[in-house]
C-alpha cells in the first residue's frame, strides 16, 4: 500500500478558533446533546489519520470521526472526484440515468456477495435501513422486524425503533411499531451462560428460534443485524452464527438484512464484513465508508428475488438526492482507490499484526482491560473494575459522577493527542483504514498511558 501523504503543516490561529466557537454556540444545534452542557472542539483541518484544532494541536483520529473516514482526511483522490464530477454535472434527479450513478451502482454490486445486483441509493445509513425494512415488508407481506438489543441503526423513526440501545428510549413515542428485540451473541457477557464461543453461538441461535416461535414466524418480515455490532461493543459474531441466521430465515421465508453501515468498505478487511463468513443476506445496507463521509451517500444492496418483487409493482419510496452524482463519483473513486491500494489486505494486516497483538499486550499490563476483541481496523477494549466478576468500569448508560472514570480516561487520551471513540465502559480502536502501522502504534502507545488512569479505578484482587 502506498504511504499516505504526511500531515499538512499545522498553523495556529486561535483568534479564528474563538470566532468559530462563538458562532457555533450561538447558532448550531448539536446532535445527541444537552446544548448548554457541551463545548465542541473547533477543528481547523486534517490530513490522513490526523486532524488539528485552531490552537495548532494535532490529534490522531482513532475513531475515524464516526467510523466513516475510512480513507482519511484530505484524500486527494476523493477531492479530485468531487471537482471533476462537479464540472460535468453536479446533480440530476433520481429518475434520470447518469454515468456516475450507473457506474457507482455497478461497482458496489460487483464487490457484494453473489446475487445482490441492484442498488437503491439513499442519503445515509438511517434511511438505508428504513428502505430496507420497507422492501422486506412489501416483499413478504408481513409487518414485524426483529433486531438485536445491542444495536444502532439510525435516528429516523423506523431506524431508532430498530435500535437496541438507550438512544431509543426517548424516541419511542414516535418510533415505528412492529419491532421485536432479541439478544445477539456476546461471549464475554453471555445472556445464555455459555462457556465458550461455540456454545454462545448454539444458544444464541436457540434463543432466536424461541423468540420466533412465540412471536409467530409467519408475522416476521425481516431479521436485521449489524454484521459486526458497532457502537455497542464491536461484537464479532461467533463462527456459524450468521450461517445459522441465514438458515432460520430460509426456513420461514424471512428477509435477512445485514447493516454494514459501519462494518463495510474495508473496515473489517473485506468489502462487506459478512464476506468473512461466506454468507449472503437478502439485503445489505451501507453508507459511511462508501465515500468516507466526503459526500453523504448510503444505499441498499438488493437480492435478485426481492428486486423482482418490484418489476411490475411500483416501489413506494424515493429521495430527492437518491444517487446524488457527487456522492456516486466519490463512491466510485473510493472503490477504485481501495482496489489499487489493496486496502482490504492492508486492513487485515493491521488487525492481525498490529492492533490485535498490541491490544492484547496492553491487556497483559493493565488489569482494567477485561477483554479486547475485533477484526481489521474495528476493535473494542472493554474496561472493568474487576476481571473476576467482569464488573464494568462504569455502569451501563452511566451519567454524571458514575461516568467519571471513563471521562478521565478519555481526557488522558486527548491530553496526549489521541481522539478516542469512547462508549459506556469501552474504548474502540477504529483508525482510518489507510493508517500506517507506525501511526497505529503511536495511538496504542497513548492508549497505554491512558489506561494507567483506568487502572486507578480497578478494585479487583489483582490490582
Amino acid at each position: 500500500m502506498t504511504e499516505p501523504a504526511q500531515a499538512q503543516a499545522v498553523v495556529a490561529n486561535p483568534d479564528l478558533g474563538a470566532r468559530v466557537r462563538e458562532l457555533d454556540r450561538a447558532h448550531v444545534f448539536h446532535t445527541w446533546s444537552a446544548q448548554a452542557e457541551i463545548d465542541p472542539l473547533a477543528v481547523a483541518g486534517g490530513k490522513g489519520a490526523y486532524f488539528f484544532d485552531y490552537d495548532g494541536k494535532r490529534y490522531l483520529d482513532f475513531s475515524s470521526q464516526l467510523v466513516n473516514l475510512n480513507l482519511g482526511h484530505g484524500n486527494p483522490v476523493l477531492l479530485q472526484a468531487i471537482a471533476e464530477q462537479g464540472q460535468k454535472l453536479a446533480t440530476i434527479a433520481p429518475s434520470f440515468a447518469n454515468e456516475a450513478r450507473s457506474e457507482a451502482a455497478r461497482a458496489i454490486a460487483e464487490i457484494a456477495p453473489d446475487g445482490l445486483n441492484k442498488v437503491f441509493f439513499t442519503n445515509a445509513g438511517a434511511d438505508a435501513n428504513e428502505h430496507a425494512i420497507r422492501m422486506a415488508r412489501m416483499h413478504t407481506g408481513r409487518v414485524k422486524v426483529m433486531t438485536f438489543y445491542r444495536s444502532y441503526h439510525g435516528a429516523t423513526s423506523g431506524a431508532i425503533a430498530m435500535t437496541g440501545d438507550p438512544r431509543r428510549w426517548a424516541n419511542e413515542a414516535t418510533a415505528m411499531p412492529g419491532v421485536v428485540h432479541f439478544w445477539g451473541p456476546y461471549p464475554y457477557r453471555s445472556a445464555f451462560y455459555a462457556r465458550d464461543a461455540q456454545q454462545e453461538c448454539e444458544r444464541a441461535l436457540e434463543h432466536l428460534r424461541n423468540v420466533l416461535m412465540v412471536e409467530g414466524p409467519d408475522t416476521v418480515a425481516a431479521i436485521v443485524m449489524e454484521t459486526v455490532v458497532g457502537t455497542n461493543g464491536i461484537l464479532v459474531p461467533p463462527d456459524g452464527y450468521l450461517a445459522g441466521v441465514r438458515q432460520i430465515c430460509d426456513e420461514h421465508g424471512i428477509v435477512m438484512i445485514c447493516d454494514e453501515v459501519m462494518a463495510g468498505f474495508t473496515r473489517c478487511g473485506q468489502w462487506f464484513a459478512v464476506q468473512h463468513w461466506d454468507v449472503a443476506p437478502d439485503l445489505i445496507t451501507f453508507a459511511k465508508g462508501v465515500t468516507s463521509g466526503y459526500v453523504q451517500l448510503g444505499g441498499v444492496l438488493i437480492s435478485d428475488s426481492i428486486a423482482r418483487t418490484f418489476d411490475h409493482r411500483a416501489y413506494p419510496g424515493g429521495l430527492t438526492y437518491s444517487g446524488h452524482l457527487l456522492g456516486c463519483a466519490v463512491a466510485l473513486a473510493s472503490i477504485r482507490y481501495m482496489r489499487e491500494q489493496d486496502l482490504n489486505a492492508h486492513v487485515r494486516r493491521l488487525g492481525d499484526e498490529v492492533i490485535g497483538p498490541g491490544l492484547r499486550e496492553l491487556a497483559g499490563r493493565h488489569p482494567s482491560v477485561g477483554e479486547v476483541r475485533g477484526l481489521g481496523a474495528f476493535w473494542a477494549v472493554e474496561l472493568v473494575r474487576d476481571r473476576a466478576t467482569r464488573e464494568p468500569l462504569v455502569p451501563f448508560n452511566a451519567r454524571g459522577d458514575a461516568a467519571r472514570p471513563m471521562a478521565e480516561f478519555k481526557q488522558a487520551c486527548l491530553d496526549n493527542g489521541l481522539w478516542p471513540f469512547v462508549h459506556f465502559n469501552r474504548t474502540h480502536v477504529a483508525p482510518p483504514c489507510i493508517a500506517t502501522a507506525e501511526e497505529v502504534r503511536e495511538g496504542l502507545a497513548i492508549l497505554d498511558q491512558a489506561l494507567d488512569v483506568a487502572d486507578r479505578h480497578y478494585t479487583g484482587r489483582d490490582a
